[in-house]
């Protein structure tokens, strides 16, 4: 008789082993209770984009295609993953210094719209506004522009990046004259190209040092409270309809508590939204009615997983008019299961980042996820696509994680509400960590998603309690080794039951 690691500590009827030995979870899935609402999935263009916008045509065009397609080949698969979000990096303008610049991978540096004679250069970061456009030609309507580090001719010195990773690298004689770049470039985009970004983000990942290697700039709390307010003030005088987004933290338990090493870096939700803090921020007009942090150092142990994500979730109870997103990830840790560097394409690092994707989106409750490069050269664990180190042109290469990061973000689309799903040891870390994972969805069309990820070795039936008689089409999309988001047409099952592949993300769409 089979035996799945899950059943050792399973004593419910939720798991059992069906007549011919094979494991069976019992779902129930109930559509009266719901949770947030899902405003999209997305990828930055960060650091990539800058060189593979301006390759050629066939190359970039493949890879819109993965990250933003909705289409669907003569079998009925996807031809991408139809990201909904695209992240916009507004340059400091270290490319300009080259090696000067303190940053030594040129990848890492970036060009700037502000000159040094305070004028602007709009035809810069021209392969940045490639994919931008691309992103909203194939039907992404949501952007948010986010800021590493104000433009060099502002900072205090005059580098994309600290010297002391004290305080922030902008003094605040400047704080005006950085707002009011971030509303010029936000102008122009709106007036000049159409594209009208819904946030921007000034202060990203403040809690970091940011003494090189790449562009970034610390922010005490203190500092960010009164930038924020000169951005609200100068966003109002010149009409500006982005959003200011915050946090931006680096890692998501910056928001919950008091860090002992950055005091006044940490315990962001309460400091920058609880109405009796000096900083509070949650009376500007401009500022997002919600937090944003970034889910890295907090995926392993399984049990860390949970809790700061339940610390999330239990915020959000005290700060009820804020939304969680879900900002930034890819693979910094390295642990007994896994290491962030070293390229890895195949399904270990899809299941590694499902498990965190349902985490975030089911304990934290999450209403945005977003990947960091959506292109990477590196041999690293950080990219969707992957492409030759090469300025160019080169090599493109897909990966199970963007297959497996589209079994969510294709279809689970903008406006959709989560659902609740009641299994045995969903909530466990050994389920966690060890079993299937299921979360559900309701479009705005009326349609059904479900999505199980399953960890295990062995096959699995997955029995969906839930009333099939309210819709007439039924399709999975499977990823694992052998397929990226395959389509197959299925039949209702009298009993209910559906077989999960070993190792593998399958999303059940339920259409009226």
């Amino acid at each position: 008789m089979k035996k799945w690691v899950l059943l050792s500590l399973a004593s419910s009827s939720f798991y059992f082993l069906s007549g011919q030995g094979q494991t069976v979870v019992e779902v129930e899935i109930d559509a009266a209770i719901t949770f947030q609402t899902i405003h999209n999935f997305g990828a930055s263009d960060a650091w990539a984009a800058q060189y593979v916008g301006l390759w050629p045509e066939v190359k970039k065009y493949k890879v819109t295609e993965w990250l933003f397609s909705t289409e669907t080949d003569t079998t009925g698969s996807p031809k991408g993953i139809g990201l909904t979000a695209w992240r916009f990096n507004i340059g400091a303008g270290s490319a300009t210094q080259g090696d000067n610049s303190g940053i030594k991978d040129p990848w890492r540096r970036t060009e700037g719209f502000l000159q040094a004679n305070e004028t602007y250069n709009w035809q810069k970061q021209a392969g940045q506004r490639w994919f931008l456009q691309a992103a909203k030609e194939q039907g992404v309507e949501q952007f948010v522009a986010f800021v590493n580090s104000p433009p060099i001719y502002f900072t205090k010195n005059k580098k994309a990046h600290s010297e002391d990773g004290l305080s922030a690298n902008l003094s605040s004689d400047n704080y005006a004259a950085y707002a009011n770049f971030l509303a010029d470039v936000l102008h122009h985009f709106k007036d000049s190209l159409a594209i009208d970004f819904d946030y921007v983000s000034p202060f990203n990942e403040p809690q970091w040092e940011w003494k090189g290697g790449q562009e970034g700039s610390p922010w005490n709390n203190t500092e960010l409270a009164s930038a924020a307010r000169v951005i609200d003030s100068i966003f109002q005088l010149k009409k500006i309809t982005s959003k200011i987004e915050l946090t931006e933290a680096g890692a998501i338990d910056y928001l919950t508590g008091i860090k002992k090493k950055h005091q006044n870096r940490s315990d962001q939700i309460e400091t920058f939204f609880n109405p009796k803090s000096p900083y509070y921020l949650g009376s500007l007009s401009t500022l997002a009615s919600k937090v944003a942090a970034h889910s890295y150092f907090t995926t392993w142990s399984v049990e860390k997983l949970k809790r700061e994500r339940e610390r999330i979730a239990e915020k959000l109870l005290k700060f009820p008019d804020l939304e969680y997103w879900m900002s930034e990830y890819c693979i910094l840790e390295n642990n007994e299961e896994i290491k962030g560097k070293g390229r890895n394409l195949g399904m270990q690092t899809a299941l590694y980042v499902a498990r965190v994707i349902h985490a975030d989106l089911t304990i934290a409750n999450a209403s945005a996820w977003h990947w960091w490069l959506a292109m990477s050269p590196y041999d690293f664990k950080d990219g969707l696509v992957y492409h030759d180190k090469n300025v160019a042109d080169g090599a493109i290469y897909d990966s199970k994680l963007l297959w497996a990061f589209g079994n969510y973000a294709r279809f689970v689309r903008p406006g959709a509400t989560r659902i609740s799903v009641a299994y045995d040891n969903s909530t466990t870390v050994q389920g966690l960590q060890n079993g299937v994972l299921v979360s559900a969805y309701e479009n705005t069309d009326g349609s059904r998603v479900v999505v199980a990820v399953n960890q295990s070795e062995e096959t699995v039936l997955l029995a969906l309690q839930m009333n099939m008689a309210a819709y007439t089409k039924l399709r999975s999309y499977k990823t694992n080794k052998d397929q990226d988001l395959k389509h197959n047409a299925l039949e209702k099952p009298v009993d209910g039951k559906f077989l999960l592949s070993e190792k593998s993300v399958t999303t059940f769409v339920f259409e009226k």
